[in-house]
């Protein structure tokens, strides 16, 4: 398993642990604070994960599914997460969370037939405005509010435009799909 695997796998591999201090009292006070730098980090070897496997030609299948999924986890815990602690409304939850599923489902069928599709530049903007938006919400600093509120709508917005970019550009994979 290459560097970038590694990495996209640690990412996976911090999400319990995230969801733990931020749900728990374990850490006490500073649970908060740990399960966001246990965010950040885990958001960073998302960044480190595509750099090191573009500029070293280690970009694999794996790689091309995995660190997606890994993604999708990450942030669709943080988000479940902040519901009851009052910082993200349900219903945009739903429609992210909806919008990964589908988008999970998309890729199976392409899978079958043989082809393996990357995240395109709108979903990597749309996860990017989610981690910060998740960011954003953890930290819960009040006067970053209104740019809280800010990014949710447009992650929220950039997660809808995404969904219609994929099933377009890819729109061959569902011929013939039983």
């Amino acid at each position: 398993m290459n560097l970038p695997n590694k990495l996209t796998m640690l990412r996976v591999i911090l999400i319990p642990f995230f969801v733990l201090f931020l749900l728990t009292d374990l850490g006490g006070g500073a649970g908060k604070w740990i399960a966001l730098a246990i965010f950040i980090i885990a958001s960073l070897t998302d960044l480190l994960d595509g750099k090191i496997a573009r500029k070293n030609n280690l970009v694999t299948n794996f790689c091309k599914f995995m660190d997606p999924l890994a993604d999708k986890l990450l942030v669709c815990s943080a988000m479940i997460c902040l519901i009851p602690l009052g910082r993200i409304p349900a219903w945009i939850v739903c429609i992210i969370v909806a919008r990964e599923f589908a988008i999970s489902g998309f890729r199976l069928i392409a899978a079958e037939k043989g082809t393996v599709i990357a995240a395109s530049y709108w979903g990597k903007f749309k996860t990017t405005f989610q981690m910060i938006m998740v960011i954003l919400m953890l930290a819960d600093i009040p006067q970053l509010h209104t740019l809280t509120q800010v990014i949710m709508w447009i992650a929220t917005i950039l997660t809808i435009v995404s969904l219609v970019d994929y099933i377009y550009k890819n729109k061959d994979v569902l011929k013939d799909a039983d």
